[in-house]
């Protein structure tokens, strides 16, 4: 018994690496809460309901360059644009537990030629370094989320290990169109104009509601 139970974590955990962080791993979002991981053929259904994660819809053609927050009630509190990896130092999709927080640090890959703290409020997601910290949203990054100063501190304080981080190179907007739409949640740099202008190519998903 314990034999078998040993392999069963054992093939989990295999199951779960391959589904996250390969270079040839994509994500599509099915609905607000429920991803479809795809990768050497292989389809793997995850469904987040009922708990807190992020949603990065990375900075790339035929995605948001938005972050959202989601809550374990399904609602989506927080959004603010981002940069993701530059070309060469791509952002790899998937979906990851964050299993790092620092809330002062500077890159060692990369490290601030003045000796100034350049990763600051840091949610590591991939062993590689891969992290959502504080740094310029405006431009590309050597493959971290960079988020504005008050994006990040929320998110640092709000975000807490094992909290999952999915990172999709599809579009993610319109299943949350509604939720952002509602008067109380903080649109951090998403402005209704774009808004209005994206949507009209991409129709917004409508909240299901339960009879």
């Amino acid at each position: 018994m314990k034999k078998f139970l040993l392999m069963s974590i054992g093939w989990m955990l295999l199951t779960q690496l391959a589904f996250a962080g390969d270079p040839a791993s994509k994500v599509f979002p099915l609905s607000k809460s429920r991803f479809a991981v795809v990768h050497n053929g292989q389809e793997k259904i995850v469904d987040l309901s009922g708990q807190d994660y992020i949603v990065v819809s990375l900075r790339e053609e035929g995605a948001d360059g938005i972050a959202y927050a989601i809550d374990r009630d399904g609602v989506v509190w927080w959004a603010a644009s981002i940069s993701s990896g530059a070309k060469g130092h791509e952002t790899p999709s998937g979906i990851f537990p964050i299993f790092r927080k620092e809330r002062f640090y500077m890159s060692k890959a990369h490290p601030d030629p003045k000796g100034i703290n350049n990763m600051d409020f840091s949610l590591w997601f991939t062993s590689q370094g891969h992290a959502i910290h504080m740094g310029n949203d405006d431009g590309m990054s050597h493959g971290c989320i960079h988020v504005g100063k008050k994006g990040a501190a929320t998110m640092f304080k709000w975000a807490k290990k094992g909290t999952k981080v999915v990172v999709t190179r599809e579009h993610y907007l319109p299943f949350v169109y509604y939720d952002l739409r509602k008067s109380g949640y903080k649109e951090s740099k998403v402005k209704k104009g774009y808004i209005k202008q994206y949507l009209k190519t991409m129709k917004p998903v409508k909240p299901h509601m339960p009879e």
